[in-house]
């Protein structure tokens, strides 16, 4: 196996930004607490295991470079992982949008984009990193908490009417 690189993605590898999504694993979900100032959370695993998708968003690069800044990780130079920073008004950058192809995850290349982000959040004067985790993605919330995230929020409202209500967003938040 080759190693793994981690570099910003440019105009000349712009396709890169539109590495498919790949199915997850639906095991149980996190349950953030809010009690005096302070958050904490429960994990509830489910008796069975599921998997679930997010769709393809076809992102165009010309019409975002503005805003976002783009991750790769490679494997020589195919990207097989994929970190997306949205600039913001206030202290902290928001991770938009991060995932790892399935036949890479386990092997730390969601760290190492998180280290890059950080780095790059730095160095456009941001004080850290926020991002949001389905409490039914588990796995995901878990790695954030892992990678040095803490929880600041919590939405119950946003899915509702939707065929994901009773979903709720965490909000993630990392200081650098």
């Amino acid at each position: 196996m080759a190693e793994i690189q981690i570099r910003l993605i440019s105009k000349e590898n712009a396709a890169d930004i539109n590495i498919k999504n790949e199915p997850f694993a639906i095991f149980g979900r996190m349950v953030p607490s809010y009690k005096n100032g302070e958050w904490s959370y429960s994990v509830r695993k489910s008796g069975t295991v599921g998997s679930d998708v997010f769709p393809d968003e076809n992102y165009d690069f010309d019409e975002m470079e503005n805003e976002y800044i783009f991750i790769g990780a490679y494997e020589d130079e195919r990207c097989i992982g994929l970190a997306i920073l949205q600039k913001q008004w206030y202290k902290y950058v928001y991770l938009h949008d991060l995932k790892v192809n399935s036949a890479f995850r386990g092997q730390h290349i969601g760290t190492m984009l998180i280290d890059k982000a950080c780095e790059c959040a730095k160095e456009m004067g941001y004080s850290g990193v926020w991002t949001i985790g389905q409490d039914n993605n588990l796995g995901a919330c878990l790695f954030y908490i892992k990678s040095g995230f803490r929880i600041g929020g919590l939405d119950t409202e946003g899915y509702n009417g939707t065929k994901l209500e009773g979903t709720s967003d965490i909000r993630f938040y990392k200081d650098i």
